[in-house]
């Protein structure tokens, strides 16, 4: 599981980070001195994990938990007690108080491992026979035959990702970053965080924007370079 770690103190970072070493099942993709920073990182980078401090110049680590996918799950790491009531509004899987306990912080470890895996499984059932021309969705109870090249694109809303055909769309429960891996690569590419778009829909672009049927989708600054070096690609 991909984690990461923010809070501005150094010393903390790098005890959150001995303990994180310590379990085989996490893999530390990065340690960040502010929310700012974090953000930006995981725009580009899958995390599945944060270990947050709350109070941090800027904004607080319950602002942060509130504005990152609910599949990317949180554990507070922090002095102060008294925001242990406002974790639970942002679903934390667990909340520790400095200086972290090994045996506790291995405890709330094993619990967002667990529900990791749940969240896994929820979102595999979400998808059903991923073929080379078409996938079986899951939506409101019933799947439905999706053909790839139909599909114009696929926009993010937290727990959830809308997969936009001409004149429909389907809504079912999973990540874009899940849905995302299991299409192939060569068509389907992120240009923004909330977007997925199908290459060979694609009507026009600029330098900013992309334009697909009726929708007009803005570039990421941060993807703007890998979009247009994937969208340059030859298909093989």
């Amino acid at each position: 599981m991909k984690c990461i770690i923010v809070d501005d103190e150094p010393i903390a970072r790098k005890g959150v980070k001995k303990l994180v070493e310590e379990i085989p099942a996490l893999e530390l993709s990065g340690s960040f001195n502010s929310a700012k920073v974090a953000a930006v990182f995981m725009e580009e980078n899958p995390v599945d994990l944060v270990f947050l401090d709350i109070q941090m110049p800027g904004a607080s680590g319950i602002e942060f938990a509130r504005s990152i996918p609910k599949t990317t799950l949180v554990i507070f790491i922090t002095a102060f007690t008294e925001y242990a009531l406002d974790s639970y509004e942002v679903d934390a899987v667990g909340y520790l108080v400095k200086p972290v306990e090994p045996a506790k912080f291995r405890k709330a470890v094993e619990k967002a491992l667990a529900y990791h895996s749940l969240l896994m499984d929820e979102e595999k059932k979400a998808v059903e026979n991923v073929g080379d021309e078409y996938i079986f969705v899951k939506s409101d109870r019933r799947y439905f035959k999706v053909n790839l090249k139909d599909i114009l694109f696929i926009e993010g809303l937290k727990d959830y990702v809308v997969i936009q055909l001409e004149g429909k769309r389907i809504i079912t429960r999973m990540s874009l970053k899940s849905i995302q891996e299991l299409l192939p690569q060569s068509a389907f590419f992120r240009i923004n965080r909330s977007y997925v778009i199908n290459r060979e829909q694609i009507d026009s672009f600029d330098n900013n924007d992309v334009f697909i049927k009726s929708y007009e989708i803005a570039i990421g600054n941060s993807f703007r370079e890998s979009f247009f070096e994937e969208l340059m690609k030859k298909k093989g």
